[in-house]
Order: structure tokens, then C-alpha cells, then sequence
């Protein structure tokens, strides 16, 4: 008796989100017969969902992992999840496409096992960026394939050619003082030295010491001559980070150099020239510090002639294989090791992530696997539990919903994001009533920061 083939149109929320995505997402009953078959599987596979419904898997993927070693047959039998194993299909083209695969068990309400469901990601586009690593967009130490950057790196000669003082804004992490060292490098003050002062590590008193120095005498305790920050950066360049930390008082004293490029080691009457090209970074916001009167505005003005703001890593996901090959190679060099990168299911966990701790996080959780990873590739069981632990408890959930639950979270973060969190617009995006997708939002732990869709207004927090 021929088996009836399920329904091509989505028939409830979150088929229509299923259907948005762009991972593939099918399912099997316990014959191992097709019985849902999204959009982006059709799309990946080159394979229509009416062929595929019906079908057993094996005839409709034709996968490396079929014959060997099926994640989904794995999963029905041990009741775990597999979370981004990579493998490889033959299309319908016969091209051989290279996939990540997540796996999960569908059970129904009695909790009787009824199937299983599989997520498969195209990684055809990140193998060759990974291919193309040797050529890569890369100003001095900064390297970058986001059009975010690529903005910045177009202005950075220009602005290392000039002597003006440059404003670095971002948020922890972001990698501030390699732009300010790269800025530096391509500098006419090159040969001069690069003296970099964190501003927020020093109380008041020692900073003012710690940048123009001090006499024999200035104050208890000063037994010789030492030569300031600005001193030290003569010829060169001083990099002032955090420097929205720095005290009214001693605002007074750096908008004095900034102005007339003199100042006076404590305890001298000396007047000193300062020599430096200086630049500065910080976190905050500058501006909204000047309105709270706790950063002088004439300060502000003085810093921010030439300003440069890096975007989070969230925002540019498609630098970590970049960073994180470059941060391989480093820690080769220094451990003395010959780590050959990260596997593919690694590559795809870190993609996932949000980041919060931007390029230092990333540079920390590579080392943290080198410490692990003796040699070969960085694998999942390198990674910290913050990188693996909340995709693998998504994953260890029964049903196609808990199986797409993450995919729905990232389709609607995305969808969001290019309508600027107009939630009425992202909702037509994803073909969904705006209360069903501000439902979703709330089961999905998704802030509704943003606009509502009524007249641009902008929703309260």
C-alpha cells in the first residue's frame, strides 16, 4: 500500500518558521520513511519535498555517514543527541556537499519513541573561506572579512598618515589597542615606540605620575628622577585606553597637552614638549558622559577629531574562522605544539555563540583548547561548557520542536536584526501574525528590545 505523503504547505507557526530557516530539517518515522522535509533541505539536497516524502533517508541523502556510521540511526539507539557531526552528501547534481548534522529523538505525548529528526547546515561557503585563509583581507595586524571592518580599514591609512589624535570606541574586548598598534605601524612615527597606559588600572594620584613623571623629591618616597609615559613615547605614539575612567582633574591637565603639547613632570617647573602622537579607547559613552558632567566637553572634542568605532564579534561572526586560525598559528608558535585547527563541528559551536567577551573570549577559549589539544584538531571535548553546553541541552530534548527550537531562536534574531528590530516586519519576514512571533520571543528567551511596528514608535523596556 503506498504511503501518503504529508501536506507541502506549512500548516502551523512553526512549520512556517522551519520553512524560513536555511539548515535543512526532515524527519523520519520508525521505518525510517521521510515524513517532513523543510524548504532549505530541498534547497541544500537539489531534491523537490514531494520526491523526498515517502522515501527511506538513505535514498534521498546519500550521505558518507549512511553505510558506516548514521548519526540518526546512532541517536534512535541510544537515546543521545549528535550535535554538528560533520559529513558529506551527493546532491542531485551528484556534487558532494559538505554538511554539519544535529540529531534528535521525536517521541510522542506518551513519550514513546516515534521517529527521529535531523538538522543538516550547507558548510560549503565556510570550507572555502577556510581554503582562502592565505588570502585574506588584512590591514598590519588587523584581519577581517566583515564589511563592518572593511569600512575601518579603508580609512586606517589615511588616518595613520595624519598626526591627529584618534577616538577608538568598543566594547570590551573588540580589540582596540591592536587597531591603535596597527595605526601606529603605519605611521611616519613607526621607528618611535608604542607606549600603551590602561587609565582605568591606576588610581588618580599614580596615573598623573605614571603619564608625565616626577623629580627627585616631588613627593615622599621619590628618591631619583622618573620620566613619564610622555616621556617614554617621545618620536612615538601613547595609547591611552579606558580613558573615560581618568578624573576631572586630571582631564584638565591632558586637554592642556592635547592644546599646547607641553606639561610638567610633578615636583619640576620645568616646562616639557610632548613629542607623542597620541590615541585614545575606551568603552563608554563619551557623550553621555559629557551630559552627566563627568567628561569635559572641551576634552571631548579635543579626543574625538578622528573616530573609529569596532563593532562587536556578534556582529561580525564571519571573522572567527579568521581570528581563530590566526590565534591557532600563534599558540603553535608559542607552546611549540602543531595544532592544525578546529574541526568543523568546533568551527560551527564557536559561529553559534554570541560572544559577550568579543575577540579576548575567543583568544582565550583557543588557548584554553590548546592546553587540552595535544595535537590534531580542537574537537567539541575542547571547547568550555559556555560554548557546548546550552546547544547540547536543546539538542537532548525530544521533538522536532526542541530539535528546531535553536534554529527558530537564530531565523528570528536574524529576521530582527535586518528589519531593526521592527517586530512587525520581521513577523511578515518570517511569515507569522506579529503576536504569534512576540509569543515565540518570550518562549525563547528573546529580549523585545526595539520597535513595535506601530508608527516607529519604540517599545519601553
Amino acid at each position: 500500500m503506498a504511503r501518503k505523503k504529508a501536506s507541502t504547505t506549512p500548516a502551523t507557526p512553526t512549520d512556517a518558521i522551519l520553512e524560513s530557516i536555511s539548515d535543512g530539517v526532515f524527519t523520519v518515522d520508525e521505518h525510517w520513511v521521510v515524513t517532513s522535509f523543510n524548504r532549505a533541505a530541498s534547497d541544500i539536497t537539489g531534491i523537490p519535498r514531494d520526491e523526498a516524502l515517502g522515501r527511506l533517508c538513505s535514498e534521498v541523502f546519500r550521505s558518507s555517514m549512511c553505510e558506516v556510521d548514521c548519526a540518526l540511526k546512532r541517536t534512535l539507539k541510544t537515546g543521545r543527541p549528535v550535535i554538528g557531526r560533520s559529513c558529506y552528501i551527493i546532491d542531485a547534481r551528484g556534487q558532494r556537499i559538505p554538511i554539519s548534522v544535529s540529531t534528535a529523538v521525536l517521541k510522542d505525548a506518551r513519550g514513546h519513541v516515534t521517529g527521529g529528526a535531523e538538522t543538516f547546515r550547507d558548510l560549503t561557503e565556510l570550507e572555502e573561506l577556510r581554503q582562502e585563509l592565505q588570502g585574506r583581507a588584512h590591514v598590519g595586524e588587523l584581519v577581517s572579512r566583515s564589511p563592518l571592518m572593511q569600512k575601518i580599514f579603508e580609512v586606517i591609512p589615511a588616518v595613520a598618515a595624519s598626526p591627529s589624535t584618534v577616538l577608538i570606541l568598543g566594547e570590551t574586548g573588540t580589540g582596540k589597542e591592536i587597531v591603535a598598534r596597527t595605526i601606529h605601524s603605519l605611521s611616519p612615527r613607526r621607528d618611535g615606540p608604542f607606549i600603551a597606559v590602561n587609565c582605568g588600572a591606576l588610581p588618580d594620584t599614580l596615573l598623573e605620575s605614571e603619564l608625565f613623571g616626577y623629580k627627585a623629591g616631588a613627593f615622599t618616597g621619590a628618591a631619583r628622577d622618573k620620566p613619564g609615559r610622555f616621556a617614554l613615547a617621545r618620536g612615538g605614539t601613547l595609547f591611552l585606553d579606558e580613558i573615560g575612567e581618568v578624573s576631572p582633574a586630571l582631564q584638565v591637565r591632558l586637554l592642556r597637552v592635547l592644546q599646547d603639547r607641553k606639561y610638567e613632570p610633578l615636583g619640576s617647573t620645568r616646562t616639557e614638549t610632548a613629542d607623542v602622537r597620541v590615541m585614545v579607547a575606551t568603552n563608554r559613552d563619551l557623550a553621555r558622559l559629557v551630559k552627566q558632567g563627568s567628561f569635559r566637553e572641551d576634552l571631548y572634542y579635543r579626543v574625538n577629531v578622528v573616530r573609529l568605532e569596532l563593532s562587536p564579534l556578534r556582529r561580525r561572526k564571519e571573522d572567527i574562522p579568521l581570528l581563530a586560525e590566526q590565534f591557532v598559528t600563534r599558540f603553535n608558535a608559542l607552546q611549540h605544539k602543531s595544532v592544525q585547527g578546529l574541526t568543523t563541528e568546533a568551527l560551527s559551536l564557536l559561529m553559534a555563540h554570541d560572544w559577550p567577551g568579543n575577540i579576548r573570549e575567543l583568544e582565550n577559549v583557543i588557548e584554553r583548547a590548546f592546553i587540552l589539544c595535544e595535537k590534531g584538531h580542537i574537537g567539541v571535548a575542547h571547547l568550555p561548557e559556555e560554548i557546548t553546553a546550552r546547544y547540547l541541552q536543546h539538542a537532548a530534548q525530544p521533538g522536532l520542536k526542541s530539535a528546531g527550537q535553536m534554529l527558530e531562536a537564530q531565523a528570528i534574531r536574524r529576521a530582527l536584526e535586518r528589519s531593526a528590530n521592527n517586530r512587525l516586519a520581521a513577523a511578515r519576514e518570517l511569515g507569522i501574525h506579529k503576536s504569534t512571533l512576540f509569543r515565540k520571543m518570550k518562549r525563547l528567551g528573546i529580549a523585545p528590545a526595539g520597535r513595535d511596528g506601530r508608527a516607529g514608535r519604540r517599545v519601553k523596556k
